[in-house]
């Protein structure tokens, strides 16, 4: 795993000069400590930092074909490059390292840009073609590798990570934060694609790829996958062909030259992932899984259960409230203000995994291919309830909303009821949406300040980009997707397009590149995403009696311990609502009710102090919100001045 950067430009005034691009490798070096590279003419300029996996003694990077025409700079790991490899000897092609990155520019000689429908792995890439004075960047289907760039129609600069574009004057790259931006991240708690926290500066979407030539850029999808494709076959052969595609996957995955383990929560998608693991190796697997005092968020007994079923080395880790001091540290690493608490708990997950290995397999997106959430099974069953007749429907909306005690608890009964019967009566996008968000429309604005109003409406008026003006169109536009597929199905493409690679997988490669830690998902295989996709709703969601994954269940029966297969989903959450009524309450007011906070002008200093107060006096359940807002500020503070 490595980090990449780079430019490309046509008026040699432009170049980026050795020291720039040095300054920006610099900034990722924690991607790939080590070794690094550089390649530099008249047009281009590539930089390269290396974490090495595969080919210990070679991979050097930037690398090039036999004449020096063609030049990549590569972040990831193609899965089946030694197919790719045997392809190309075959045409006639010279390959002189034995990892996959010399099968990139070879590709690229034979197929162009159709070399990335040919990849099967995660990867974030730049290649750079000489001759045609020509930028290719790409980035794998599902989002795991990210990739930013800035374009301002004389140069293009891209980078792994943000911060490395921060790393030039800020001639080069403008600070100014985006309105929209920030409003989406108010929504969603994170910046979704393909925006940045940033003006000007953009995410290349997954599954495209980015063709940059005499200064003009063209961004095209390389991977539409049918979504609204419904395959129905007997309930065995989804099983059997789940098992086979999932396992193949797996022990490609497994392919390194490094120590490898696996993260293992004790839920059912991880809990796979190490079993296959442990059929396909010689020796005991290392797992890794890490808890907390509060047993409201606490699996690690599950975890160890599974280790034992399975044999596995098992390691557990414990986070309390005094994971607070790496804070700082996190919201550095997160280029852009990030609102997703589980990303200290894998933080200190991947930070505690890589003093045993290099490389772990994960359980991401099982939820998002079989059904796994709370809220897929939620918006099921507010489905059936949208059959009855408007009028009673509206008044048992009505009536348990009133009769429904407020819960100042986030993780309870009461409060999952709460947020039911909340929107219980909206159209179901509506109602989905507004139980995805962190803060809904009306929230927002009673929270902006005037000006921050007034830089918004603006911003929204100017925007030439084609994305929605409203930040609820994000999550709507993706679900249609799916349009000729039921309610449930698309949310949960929704999901795989919107929220898996802007917040888990984005959560999860920041989290473990900070530690030098590769994580690879075989979930994310596009093999088993298709499958997965094809598959009817009923093969993985079941209202009655609320049954989820029901075909992953079916293929793995025998690796999943009847505890685990039967248990409700956890979530891999964070107390963070209890913290701020007790241990963190201080620390919580020192930050955003600082005088510096409220007067940066982007809120209403009342409408903070009242989402303080109503929290750490237990009326009202903020403490999502309360850390999406502690996020933001942190964030300015290490980037936003």
């Amino acid at each position: 795993m490595c980090g990449i950067c780079g430019a490309a430009w046509g008026d040699p005034r432009d170049a980026l000069d050795g020291d720039r691009l040095a300054s920006m490798m610099d900034r990722i070096v924690h991607r790939g400590p080590d070794d690094a590279g550089t390649y530099r003419d008249g047009h281009a300029a590539l930089g390269f930092r290396r974490l090495s996996i595969i080919d210990l003694a070679g991979g050097h990077q930037p690398l090039s074909n036999e004449d020096g025409s063609v030049w990549v700079a590569f972040n990831g790991e193609i899965y089946n490059y030694q197919a790719l490899r045997h392809r190309l000897e075959a045409r006639g092609h010279t390959l002189r390292s034995s990892g996959d990155t010399e099968t990139l520019v070879h590709l690229y000689e034979d197929e162009g840009t159709g070399l990335f429908g040919l990849l099967r792995g995660m990867f974030a890439m730049a290649i750079w073609d000489a001759p045609r004075r020509t930028l290719i960047l790409g980035r794998d289907r599902l989002g795991q590798k990210p990739l930013v760039y800035r374009h301002d129609g004389r140069r293009l600069v891209f980078a792994s990570e943000l911060k490395a574009l921060l790393a030039l004057p800020e001639a080069d790259c403008p600070r100014a934060v985006d309105p929209r931006s920030l409003d989406e991240y108010l929504t969603y708690g994170y910046v979704p694609q393909p925006r940045t926290i940033l003006r000007g500066v953009h995410k290349l979407p997954p599954g495209h790829f980015a063709t940059w030539h005499d200064g003009v850029l063209k961004v095209e999808p390389y991977w539409q996958p049918d979504w609204n494709l419904e395959r129905r076959r007997p309930a065995g052969e989804d099983a059997e062909a789940l098992r086979e595609t999932l396992t193949d996957a797996v022990r490609e995955q497994m392919v390194a030259d490094v120590p490898l383990g696996a993260f293992l929560s004790g839920g059912i998608d991880s809990t796979i992932i190490a079993g296959l693991m442990q059929r396909a190796s010689g020796r005991p697997v290392k797992t890794f899984a890490i808890g907390f005092p509060d047993a409201a968020y606490d699996e690690t007994r599950y975890a160890e259960l599974a280790a034992q079923r399975l044999g596995t080395e098992h390691h557990t880790f414990m986070v309390e409230p005094k994971a607070w001091e790496t804070l700082p540290a996190l919201a550095r690493q997160f280029d852009e203000p990030f609102a997703d608490s589980s990303a200290l708990p894998t933080w200190h997950v991947a930070r505690e995994t890589r003093r045993e290995v290099t490389v772990a397999l994960t359980g991401d997106a099982g939820d998002e291919l079989f059904g796994g959430y709370d809220r897929y099974r939620a918006l099921a069953l507010t489905e059936l309830f949208h059959r009855l007749p408007a009028t009673p429907r509206r008044w048992i909306g009505k009536t348990m909303r009133r009769v429904l005690p407020r819960s100042g608890r986030s993780k309870s009964r009461l409060r999952a009821l709460e947020r039911l019967f909340e929107r219980i009566n909206d159209p179901a996008g509506a109602r989905y949406l507004g139980w995805m968000v962190t803060f809904d429309e009306p929230s927002r604005l009673r929270l902006y300040s005037d000006a921050q109003l007034d830089l918004l409406a603006e911003a929204s008026a100017h925007a030439d980009d084609g994305g929605p003006g409203d930040p609820a169109g994000i999550l709507a536009e993706s679900c249609a997707r799916a349009g000729k597929r039921d309610t449930v199905t698309q949310a949960m493409v929704g999901d795989i397009l919107t929220y898996l690679p802007g917040d888990l997988l984005f959560k999860v490669d920041m989290a473990s590149m900070a530690h030098s830690l590769e994580c690879r998902g075989p979930f994310l295989d596009h093999r088993v995403v298709e499958l997965a996709a094809a598959m009817p709703l009923d093969r993985k969601l079941r209202v009655r009696p609320g049954r989820s994954k029901v075909v992953l269940k079916r293929a793995f029966a025998d690796l999943l311990p009847a505890e685990i297969a039967g248990r409700r989903k956890m979530g891999f959450g964070v107390p963070v609502g209890r913290w701020f009524k007790h241990e963190l309450k201080d620390e919580l007011q020192g930050i955003l009710l600082d005088r510096s906070s409220l007067d940066r002008g982007l809120f209403r200093p009342e409408a903070i102090r009242s989402l303080v107060a109503e929290h750490v006096e237990g009326r009202r359940e903020h403490g999502h919100r309360l850390w999406a807002l502690l996020m933001l500020e942190l964030w300015f503070r290490n980037y936003g001045g």
